[in-house]
């Protein structure tokens, strides 16, 4: 049956010389095939709705197709956990607004996938992978998913994650959870897509989406944006509300957009900033918040900036150290002066933080499952644990030590964790990224995002290389990645990170880097490396 819509499709391209025809799509998905998804911004699509080339209904079609080719068939990356049945019912209400004259902003009309770690109250569990939340159906949308609707975005569905965003085992795959299985990485498909937001990374390589909706505690959104060959922002903790997002950390988590371009990354920025009274990190984002990051791109944003460069994040990979040097290089041709920093962060910090995580994800997610009411599937930490042991698949691969010893942990009265926080606070800010930019009077800082792709191991699970996520994901600071460039095929990035609430000078390096570069290079699914 498909082979005679792809034959149909072809003859009536030739015989009528049309740009495109519509082919049927199995499950009575029509897919318009009058525009190319592949590398597609929101730009694009705002202009073909403007000139009527294609209606919100003919993309999220197309999409849907997309996603049942590529991600269930075809390759299999195995990145989407499940669709939203509301999909073109929201997109047809959104055309009839845009006939109307009336449009929601920029985002009006985008597909969106979010992360499985967000609420959002409607058809979709919110599961973080955990089979314990299968059935799990929130009372509200969270923070998140309510600007994306008031925005006009289309969420298209919920994407796999590393489970329970990859907090629960010291040994672990990422990509994996227990609802979700293995994803894959779209530029070879043995290879870790990380995590613990890989499935918006690995959507958003792989053309599933516009934009994709992941959340960082520590590197969960830059490690697969570096992975999957896109661009990721970590924001500052507090520009965006964590409400109805399972937590790990009340002091690290953040959501932030993952896209394939900077632009797009700053337009679903400032389309998600505001103070949320439900989240009381977000009191600090008034006055430091922007409803529009675009006109802080600028082509030559580089003029000028004094860029620290963290040189004990390198030496991990010599191929990705050449690739540095040359970036550096660059830099300092478009007019950048590049200062190397010797000064080593703390190992201290980074074992305050872990403490701080414990405590914290035991508070946050026994307040989660409170918050699901008389409903929810397991009442505490003590229950997730308890059904663990007795489920088939949850600890068929991996274990759950990490819960084990966040439920041992005491309360947030407790002084360990008191002094665990003041360390890792002073050490990371003002011990840490304040002083280094005073001091060398910098813009921003810079680091190796990370290694190329690791091959999947269920048996022995990650093999990190390195990375610098920590220091702007303990302190709570922004982190911008872009796409850097290729390591016998497989993309690595730059990360630009500095002080709370940076984002304008952040977003104007990457800008500046990714328009003189255009490193980004769309996946082909290989099997092997090249």
């Amino acid at each position: 049956m498909k082979k005679f819509y792809i034959i149909s499709a072809i003859c009536c391209m030739i015989l009528l010389g049309l740009f495109s025809c519509q082919q049927d799509v199995k499950n009575g998905k029509e897919a318009a095939a009058k525009i190319s998804l592949d590398e597609i911004t929101i730009a694009d699509l705002q202009q073909g709705y403007k000139d009527g080339s294609f209606t919100i209904e003919d993309v999220v079609k197309q999409y849907l197709g997309r996603i049942d080719s590529i991600d269930k068939n075809g390759p299999k990356l195995n990145s989407i956990l499940i669709i939203n049945p509301d999909a073109l019912e929201i997109a047809l209400l959104l055309d009839k607004e845009l006939a109307a004259g009336k449009s929601r902003g920029p985002l009006h009309g985008i597909p969106v996938l979010l992360k499985d770690n967000i609420d959002t109250h409607d058809k979709m569990p919110v599961t973080a992978g955990s089979a314990a939340l299968r059935n799990s159906y929130p009372e509200n949308d969270s923070w998140v998913a309510k600007k994306l609707r008031e925005a006009g975005a289309v969420i298209l569905g919920k994407v796999n994650l590393s489970e329970w965003a990859n907090f629960r085992s010291k040994i672990s795959s990422s990509g994996w959870s227990g609802v979700g299985g293995q994803t894959k990485n779209p530029y070879v498909l043995d290879r870790n897509p990380c995590g613990s937001s890989s499935g918006s990374g690995v959507a958003v390589s792989a053309n599933l989406c516009v934009l994709a909706i992941g959340t960082e505690t520590n590197g969960s959104i830059v490690c697969p944006s570096n992975n999957n060959g896109i661009v990721g922002l970590k924001p500052t903790v507090g520009l965006i509300s964590r409400s109805g997002i399972i937590p790990i950390s009340f002091t690290q988590d953040t959501p932030g957009p993952m896209g394939r371009t900077v632009t797009d990354v700053a337009i679903c920025l400032g389309s998600l900033t505001g103070v949320d009274p439900a989240d009381a990190k977000t009191l600090a984002s008034a006055g430091n918040s922007q409803t529009d990051y675009t006109r802080f791109l600028k082509a030559d944003g580089l003029k000028g900036k004094r860029i620290g460069l963290l040189k004990e994040s390198m030496g991990f990979h010599p191929k990705v150290d050449l690739l540095m040097d040359q970036t550096i290089t660059w830099l300092k041709s478009q007019g950048a002066e590049v200062i190397e920093l010797k000064e080593p962060f703390d190992p201290a910090i980074e074992k305050a933080s872990f403490e701080v995580m414990l405590f914290e994800f035991k508070d946050g997610l026994n307040r989660y499952f409170q918050s699901l009411g008389a409903k929810a599937p397991v009442k505490s930490m003590a229950d997730l644990i308890a059904f663990n042991k007795k489920d088939s698949i949850e600890l068929r691969y991996f274990d759950q030590k990490l819960l084990e010893e966040a439920e041992a942990k005491g309360g947030l009265d407790s002084p360990e964790y008191k002094r665990s926080l003041e360390v890792m606070l002073k050490g990371t800010r003002e011990e840490g990224i304040d002083k280094l930019m005073n001091e060398h009077k910098l813009d921003a800082i810079m680091a190796p995002t990370g290694a190329p792709a690791w091959k999947t191991d269920l048996v022995d699970g990650d093999l990190f290389l390195g990375g610098s996520s920590s220091p702007a994901a303990i302190s709570g600071y922004p982190a911008i990645t872009v796409p850097m460039g290729f390591i016998d095929g497989l993309p690595v990035g730059v990360s630009f990170f500095g002080r709370a609430w940076s984002e304008p000078i952040l977003l104007e390096i990457a800008f500046g880097y990714e328009q003189g570069t255009k490193h980004r290079k769309p996946p082909q699914f290989l099997i092997d490396i090249p």
